[in-house]
């Protein structure tokens, strides 16, 4: 029977890991598992953004102006329109008074705290 050795050989290791100093592939990946937050976020391109700044109160108070004016739009151009088209308009205007029910809601419970 053939008495061969299967384990690797032990690793040279001088402790010195100057190698990897300017090293951008290991910096980088460095930062990713230990610095996780050194990594800057992706940017996604948007056409329209809300600043982060803005309370959750203001963005509620402007979503529901947006839809009063939606609204007032979806119900003028279904005062013009005739059958079918009328219909789904003024369904337009309901969905609009719906939503802009439940973001009133909001607000009030917002100001309840």
């Amino acid at each position: 029977m053939d008495n061969t050795d299967n384990t690797l050989p032990a690793p040279q290791t001088t402790g010195d890991f100057t190698t990897l100093n300017n090293c951008a592939a290991a910096q980088r990946a460095l930062d990713y598992y230990l610095k996780p937050a050194v990594s800057e976020p992706q940017v996604i391109e948007q056409l329209f953004d809300v600043s982060r700044h803005v309370s959750r109160e203001e963005a509620l108070v402007h979503a529901s102006d947006l839809l009063r004016c939606a609204a007032a739009c979806a119900h003028e151009s279904a005062d013009s329109l005739q059958g079918a088209s009328r219909d789904l308009a003024f369904s337009v205007v309901h969905m609009i008074d719906m939503a802009k029910a439940m973001v009133d809601r909001s607000l009030d419970a917002e100001q309840v705290y």
